[in-house]
């Protein structure tokens, strides 16, 4: 199986997990060198660095993985602040690495994945809700993977093929840190409200 972005987060949880149960694993990473050379040696896991960025570079590994069982694109990155302020090559480089990235990997793991595949994809509550301002770019992206994952379960599900999105809520890892600048928000009354109200706490 191949994790797309597996050094840190969820992808290092995920990354273990599927080694603990025994499956020969090979997991990407971008610029965390030294997090993936540890992942790496505790699990036995392969450590392959490639830019979700830049398509070919990623359908390269994808395509040089064979007949994949298992496809987990967890690769993203996270832009956020006042649309009228936000840098757009920062909006444009998400949008890369959180759409344009599972959409070409997907696609090039169905080349040769065999019937009963796998191909999951790590999106985010904010796909279906905002709970605060700033994060316009970010809900587009997560509710552009979900339109994705519906529109390939349908092109992949008379090869058996299964296509599905996780949609996890705010979770302690690198880029969303529990004590980190977003803190102070992820924990305000308001998002803990509207979290609670749709069964998300």
């Amino acid at each position: 199986m191949l994790v797309l972005g597996g050094s840190r987060g969820i992808g290092a949880a995920i990354v273990r997990r599927f080694r603990a149960a025994g499956a020969a694993v090979a997991f990407t990473y971008a610029g965390s060198r030294d997090a993936a050379a540890a992942l790496a040696d505790e699990t036995g896991a392969q450590a392959i660095q490639a830019n979700s960025a830049d398509r070919d570079a990623l359908t390269s590994v994808v395509a040089g993985r064979g007949a994949l069982d298992v496809i987990v694109v967890n690769a993203g990155t996270l832009a956020m602040g006042d649309p009228l302020e936000l840098d757009p090559d920062a909006v444009d480089h998400m949008i890369d690495v959180n759409v344009r990235a599972p959409y070409h990997a997907s696609v090039e793991a169905a080349r040769r994945m065999n019937a009963d595949g796998r191909i999951i994809v790590i999106g985010s509550v904010n796909g279906d809700r905002m709970p605060f301002a700033g994060g316009a770019a970010y809900a587009l992206t997560k509710s552009a993977v979900q339109g994705m994952v519906r529109g390939l379960a349908r092109d992949f599900g008379d090869r058996g093929i299964t296509v599905n999105a996780i949609q996890p809520g705010p979770t302690d890892s690198d880029m969303n840190p529990a004590e980190g600048p977003m803190a102070a928000t992820m924990h305000s009354w308001r998002v803990r409200k509207t979290l609670a109200l749709v069964g998300l706490t």
